[in-house]
């Protein structure tokens, strides 16, 4: 590597895509601005901050539908859309935040960014691939886009495309659907692409059990990406079939089981959970012990949880159908095996909070979004718990409650996760320190929202709120309006740190090359990182947590 960095550093010029040229210490800001250098970019970094420019606008558009939903649901009622209105509204949100944004966000973004940078590598293992994936995304987002305004209107079937609604609904459901199996082949080569690089190229002496954590996580992620998509994108297939053709899969008028529907779409469905929380996982594993200033606690199992995690999830897929008249022997199969998901982790939260113990620990804006990722995701997973028994699912299946649980898990879990990341990332990608008073108020903002928004969901679904109906009874009226004003409170959180991270971006105070003090390799370049990241080659990597020299150098004793 370090042969090649010299000649590409001798040259003067390296070449990135068609009608990119730019020297060897170019940075992916300050490199050719054209559009077209964008768009035929082979560099890992600038392919990651297209994922983020796109996603962030996805994201923007869902949450105002979110915010939209809430406002409707302030008082019983119709306030301003009719109960049609708000079917296409949770839909699109619910496609829009699952498909578009949680489930690529991490891999997509801080993935393609940091993992090479953290094996000390030039790049991923198949550059134009990578760029392929993104081209995929976008066409796979633009169907979904297209098919709110085209054949027969926006899809008021949910998320899920749950037959035989999305059989016989008159929206533009086949668009829909076609659009996730598109944005599935998105996620596949994303997956490919990142096996291949932790296998391949990794920095000379960097084993398996010296790659920092977050590799791990993407590991774990990207063979759950590769073995697990297929089968929704085939699911898919048979309905966009059906719909088109009139083959009976789904539809019981035709001879078909919605039921399989169900397994079919679940056996992919729950294991992209994990999809999106384990990259979540493996940042809170790096903020950690950077901020607490030790070791991380058990390394190698949090390395082997999250295989663990993603292995058990292929299996406990049933736990999301407990009422459709399974057997009982079924059924408690499942609820075993959904239980036994809760172990690797809670080894991960037993670990990360052996990590903060007796740390120094320095409170700076990641951490403490790492530490509330801790408290919203163990509330997420308590209260999967509940679901996970077979008499109290019984009790709150498709209501509030699980509204509640899947945002806590998911928002809670992959939403903040992503946050901590950016947070924690910030400098080494823009070069440049965001405005840390402006960034503690949004946090503060978002974790007083978040949970003044989701809490009385849990409660309401206890109380018997059913999900998805457009209007309830005069008894949940106080629930609905205090969600609604965290729903206020987190929307202004969230501005806020957009705002912040977008002004920090350009005007922002130059960064140094480590202002955390953190040990693994993508901090040992600069900030922001050369286009073949190292200008020589990065140290040996040993042990990716080793404190004692960034220690002993800034005089904290041992």
């Amino acid at each position: 590597m370090a042969d090649s960095n010299a000649a590409a550093a001798g040259a003067g010029t390296i070449h990135t895509g068609p009608g990119y040229t730019g020297t060897y210490f170019d940075t992916p800001l300050n490199g050719s601005t054209g559009l077209w250098s964008w768009l035929t970019t082979t560099d890992h970094k600038r392919i990651g901050l297209m994922y983020l420019a796109a996603m962030a606008t996805f994201f923007v558009v869902g949450m105002s539908l979110g915010l939209m939903i809430r406002l409707e649901l302030m008082n019983p009622g119709q306030q301003f859309i009719d109960a049609k209105t708000y079917n296409s509204f949770f839909t699109l949100h619910g496609v829009i935040m699952i498909f578009l944004f949680i489930v690529p966000g991490i891999p997509a973004i801080l993935g393609n960014i940091v993992l090479p940078l953290q094996l000390g590598a030039e790049d991923v293992a198949f550059p134009r691939l990578n760029l392929l994936s993104w081209y995929v995304y976008m066409a796979g987002a633009v169907m979904a886009v297209m098919s709110l305004f085209t054949g027969g209107g926006t899809p008021d079937t949910g998320w899920t495309f749950y037959a035989p609604y999305s059989l016989r609904s008159g929206t533009n459901v086949s668009l829909a659907v076609m659009a996730a199996f598109v944005l599935g082949f998105s996620s596949i080569l994303t997956g490919m692409n990142f096996i291949t690089t932790i296998h391949r190229l990794r920095a000379k002496g960097m084993g398996f059990f010296q790659m920092p954590l977050f590799c791990w996580g993407l590991y774990a992620t990207s063979w759950i990406q590769v073995i697990a998509t297929p089968v929704v994108g085939i699911t898919l297939v048979l309905l966009f079939m059906e719909r088109t053709v009139g083959i009976g899969f789904f539809d019981p008028a035709r001879g078909g089981d919605p039921i399989l529907y169900q397994h079919l779409f679940w056996i992919y469905s729950h294991p992209v959970v994990y999809v999106m929380i384990l990259p979540a996982m493996g940042i809170i594993s790096e903020i950690l012990p950077a901020f607490a200033r030790r070791t991380i606690f058990g390394y190698k199992a949090i390395a082997m949880s999250s295989m663990a995690i993603a292995g058990v999830g292929y299996l406990v897929w049933g736990h999301h159908m407990f009422t459709v008249g399974m057997s009982d022997t079924a059924r408690w199969v499942f609820s075993l095996l959904t239980f036994l998901v809760a172990i690797p982790t809670g080894i991960k939260i037993f670990n990360w909070v052996a990590t903060l113990y007796k740390g120094s620990i320095a409170i700076e804006v990641p951490l403490l979004y790492a530490v509330t990722f801790i408290f919203l995701f163990s509330i997420g997973g308590l209260t999967g718990l509940v679901n996970g028994a077979l008499s109290t699912d019984i009790h709150v299946h498709d209501t509030a409650f699980i509204v509640g649980h899947f945002h806590y898990t998911m928002f809670g879990g992959a939403g903040i996760g992503l946050f901590a990341g950016i947070h924690y990332w910030f400098p080494k990608i823009f070069g440049r320190m965001f405005n840390r008073k402006a960034a503690l108020a949004a946090w503060g903002l978002i974790f007083v929202g978040f949970n003044i928004l989701y809490f009385p969901m849990l409660v309401m679904g206890i109380m018997g709120m059913p999900r998805r109906y457009a209007d309830y009874l005069p008894e949940f009226h106080m629930p609905h309006m205090i969600s609604t004003i965290g729903s206020w409170i987190l929307v202004t959180g969230i501005v806020l740190m957009v705002v912040n991270l977008f002004r920090s971006a350009r005007h922002g105070e130059k960064a140094p090359d480590n202002p955390w003090g953190a040990t693994t390799l993508e901090w040992q370049t600069t900030s922001p990182p050369p286009q073949l990241n190292f200008a020589r080659a990065p140290e040996k990597p040993g042990d990716p947590y080793d404190f004692t020299r960034i220690i002993a150098e800034r005089g904290q004793g041992e």
